[in-house]
């Protein structure tokens, strides 16, 4: 078919690709049909158009004598075009600039652009940006046709569409080199190209032997041979393609002998850059061969749509390259996927065909059994050999049944290994004929030692923990009745030295542990009252012998006249000498003269306590004090505070304002709220308050006092 030199030739429409690499092999496609200059410049148009923005093309070649000529244009009208037909050889011209320099001339300011180069425009100053391309359409280092790809939006052209206009550069100098261009005989077209039987595009320097090319069709595979292309500067700038198997096949879908004498970037423009072309470069500078790694390609066969897997290795040939493409089988990946799931599954296959004798076992059936594979496979009916003469009868009647009736069997064996015991999983079918006689057996044997090791270390670990959940709770009811004998909890308010004192203690609810926590509050022989929160590390029966140990010797110091200090003193003495030398204890300690309405207290590492004075809460300043049985000089001190008519003064443990991963001081200042809340709380002022602070599950005791100065000793204090 002929076509109008100035009409587009008959190409496929140019869909939005999904990628440049799909792009230019739809391109590449159509340039095939483009017969002529004027066509090929028609196509280039429609698929440039969506790629990159494209409004017009331009093709002009190079004369003997110089200048420039118009051989081809798309979206430019005629006027125009005749007008800029012949372009002399003058300076200035971004067109002759790309083709001397053998390099892209991209025009992306027009105002710039315009004072340096002359422009073709139209009146209307249409095309805003522009780029011209080389084309080289010899194995020289000199480009004879320029590519002009003209735009009417601003902004400079993405480095995207620069390397996409460079691969369209190379597609372009493939097909012209197969078409006549304008004003020129064939023999002109290509220096050296006077051979009428040559293909086209075909370099004639260094060619091949005709017997390699033959070697090359017997060849499985896409295999090519190709000769490097250098610059003057010794640069690797092509390859040249020499020989071709009949497998080997480019993006336009040419195949075999057809691609002899094409430049590889022609078959693939995409391929500059890659992992294959520096692979080729290193392996022709080193002789080392090149192997890259599999990927994945996208391929029809027979009308329908497949992704195949590849890889691709280079090999030194004197000073070609052998290029390979390995197409990995559908049916190797799966074998080797099957392989792969049965080593991470640690289990095998195996199959019995009862009517031939033969017997396939896969490799991992001999390493599940622990069984050198040089001894074979053995017989089904001998498979119990293999189990500890425990499980021997269990299993030969499985096999007994699986043979004589097709009963399938899924059973646990052992085996005696070189590492010991091994816990396996065997299953096995059958399939039998159309008079019901199993013929065939097939099935399956899995290592689950790991697994059952897990499963009897967990039911010893069950086990154990029962135990000792039991012998806890023992525990936890003797602590409990210790503690209640010990610390034993009045059922209402008692007047203590004039002052209203209510007492709370709630212990944990999560744990089988009862906690350390204790309180004391008793009138002193000076009619004083001293009032004691503590709360000794640990839990359990030992941690109340430490309460108890704690709270008498507390009492009996102070009545015995021992200062605050004093005591605390010699409270840490005596943990720093108990049987357990690494127990720890926290205390807060007042003494209340009811005369002054003086409260003197001291505290080692205890939570300060809370005054609530005219519906107002603060925390009492803390004097020195550290933790008791942390060491053995530890400084107290004592402070005091003056206390008025309707005060309430709160001393408590940690369980009530500590919450895990909650800093102290969210606590300490939830309470504060809830003391000022919950003040004017009714008859049960304790039970609001601790019903507002405490919420979900305990997970330590909680202990505390509640002071009230009562208000009508504001009209005298006390005698």
């Amino acid at each position: 078919m002929t076509s109008d030199p100035a009409a587009p030739a008959e190409t496929a429409p140019a869909p939005e690709p999904d990628g440049d690499s799909e792009a230019l092999e739809l391109l590449g496609k159509a340039l095939l049909r483009a017969d002529s200059p004027q066509a090929l410049a028609h196509c280039l148009l429609e698929h440039l158009a969506p790629a990159v923005r494209a409004d017009a093309v331009l093709l002009y070649r190079r004369p003997p004598a110089g200048g420039l000529a118009l051989i081809g244009r798309a979206g430019v009208d005629g006027t125009l075009a005749a007008q800029w037909r012949q372009v002399p050889p003058v300076s200035g011209i971004a067109a002759s600039e790309a083709l001397d320099a053998h390099e892209p001339r991209w025009l992306e300011h027009l105002d710039e652009d315009r004072k340096r180069y002359h422009l073709i425009t139209d009146p209307r100053q249409h095309w805003r940006s522009r780029a011209w391309l080389p084309l080289s359409l010899s194995s020289g280092d000199h480009a004879s046709v320029a590519l002009g790809v003209l735009r009417a939006c601003d902004g400079p052209f993405t480095p995207r569409q620069r390397d996409f206009l460079r691969a369209v550069a190379r597609l372009c100098a493939g097909r012209l080199r197969a078409l006549d261009l304008p004003g020129d005989d064939k023999a002109d077209e290509v220096p050296g190209d006077d051979k009428a039987d040559e293909a086209p595009g075909a370099d004639r320097a260094g060619e091949v032997p005709g017997d390699v090319q033959a070697v090359f069709d017997a060849l499985p595979g896409a295999v090519i041979l190709m000769t490097p292309l250098r610059a003057e500067s010794g640069e690797v700038e092509d390859y040249r393609i020499d020989s071709a198997t009949a497998q080997a096949v480019d993006i336009l879908g040419r195949t075999g002998r057809e691609l002899v004498g094409l430049r590889i970037l022609e078959c693939h423009p995409t391929l500059a850059g890659e992992p294959l072309w520096r692979g080729c470069l290193h392996t022709l500078a080193t002789g080392e061969p090149y192997a890259g790694e599999p990927f994945a390609y996208h391929e029809v066969v027979d009308g329908v749509p497949r992704t195949a897997t590849y890889s691709v290795r280079a090999t030194r040939l004197g000073e070609r390259l052998v290029v390979t493409w390995l197409r990995h089988d559908h049916a190797d990946l799966l074998e080797q996927r099957l392989s792969d799931v049965q080593r991470l599954a640690n289990l095998g296959w195996a199959g019995w065909n009862l009517a031939t004798g033969e017997i396939t076992w896969s490799p991992q059936v001999f390493t599940v059994f622990d069984r050198d594979p040089a001894d074979g496979p053995l017989p089904l009916e001998r498979l119990p050999e293999l189990v500890l003469p425990d499980d021997a009868p269990a299993l030969s009647r499985a096999v007994t049944a699986l043979v004589r009736d097709g009963k399938p069997f899924d059973m646990p064996i052992r085996i005696r290994a070189v590492n010991g015991v091994r816990h396996l999983r065997a299953v096995a079918e059958a399939v039998s004929d159309a008079t019901g006689t199993p013929v065939e057996v097939h099935g399956f044997v899995q290592n689950l030692t790991t697994l059952r090791r897990a499963e009897l270390a967990l039911v010893e670990s069950e086990r154990a923990i029962l135990t000792q959940h039991g012998v806890l709770q023992a525990e936890r009811a003797l602590a409990a009745r210790l503690q209640h004998a010990l610390l034993p909890l009045p059922s209402r308010p008692v007047r203590l030295a004039g002052l209203r004192v209510e007492v709370a203690y709630l212990p944990a609810q999560s744990g089988v542990h009862v906690g350390g926590d204790w309180f004391s509050a008793i009138e002193l022989p000076s009619d004083e009252a001293l009032f004691v929160v503590g709360d000794v590390a640990g839990h359990g029966v030992d941690a109340v012998a430490t309460m108890a140990q704690l709270r008498f010797t507390a009492k009996g110091m102070v009545i015995t006249g021992s200062s605050l200090t004093g005591a605390l003193d010699r409270l840490n003495r005596l943990l720093l000498h108990s049987r357990d030398t690494h127990a720890t204890a926290t205390l807060v300690m007042a003494r209340y003269s009811p005369a002054e309405r003086r409260l003197v207290w001291a505290q080692a590492g205890h939570p300060p306590p809370l005054l609530l004075r005219r519906g107002r809460a603060r925390f009492l300043d803390r004097p020195t004090g550290m933790l008791l049985g942390a060491c053995a000089e530890p400084r107290f001190k004592e402070a005091e505070c003056l206390l008025e008519p309707g005060d309430r003064v709160l001393l408590y443990t940690d369980g009530l304002v500590e919450r895990p991963g909650e800093g102290l001081d969210i606590g300490l200042a939830r309470l504060t709220e809830a003391v000022v809340a919950e003040r004017d709380a009714g008859p049960a002022p304790m039970a609001a308050l601790l019903s507002a602070l405490l919420e979900g599950e305990r997970r330590d005791d909680v202990c505390v006092l509640d002071i009230r100065v009562p208000e009508e000793s504001a009209a005298a204090p006390a005698p």
